[in-house]
């Protein structure tokens, strides 16, 4: 019995070591070389998010935390566009991509929402499979903050404020 409870703490202390750099690094790292094919038809390339902070959120339409979170990233991503912010949803590959375009539509997602049909794209930003995962990408295109889970938006807000302040 004391085993388990050994074992479950060196996974359990493991495991929050990881999250901890995942959420609290402040390194930055170039977001990977990307090509996004949009809702419409048109395509958008990792070097197309320079100059703006962005926010790259990965989603699902069955992802019950990506669909409760979507409200504030609507409200987010209003509240910022007019000041270089842009934001970028990128729908898992198995989502349906009628699911994602119904989504979209019906409410009405005031930002880019793309399809990774292939998987290649979430495998490129870090072979992402929990969703949501969102990533908040600089002026110079760095990503300098990762979100697993529902981000604390009031945080975010603050890390958005501060990232369009600078040069």
């Amino acid at each position: 019995m004391a085993i388990k409870h050994i074992v479950a703490g060196v996974v359990l202390a493991a495991f929050a070591s990881v999250g901890g750099y995942v959420f609290l690094s402040d390194s930055t790292q170039t977001a990977p070389p990307s090509n996004f094919v949009l809702l419409d038809g048109s395509s958008k390339s990792t070097n197309d998010l320079k100059g703006k902070v962005t926010l790259v959120n990965f989603w699902a339409t069955s992802c019950v935390t990506c669909v409760a979170e979507m409200p504030e990233i609507i409200a987010t991503h209003n509240k910022y566009k007019d000041q270089g912010f842009d934001t970028l949803a990128i729908a898992m590959s198995y989502d349906p991509p009628s699911y994602v375009v119904n989504f979209a539509q019906s409410r009405q997602l005031p930002f880019n929402v793309a399809l990774d049909n292939t998987g290649a794209v979430a495998k490129a930003w870090g072979d992402v499979k929990l969703t949501p995962t969102t990533y908040i990408v600089n002026k110079q295109g760095e990503i300098v903050k990762t979100y697993i889970g529902q981000p604390n938006f009031e945080e975010l807000h603050k890390l958005i404020e501060k990232l369009l302040a600078q040069a």
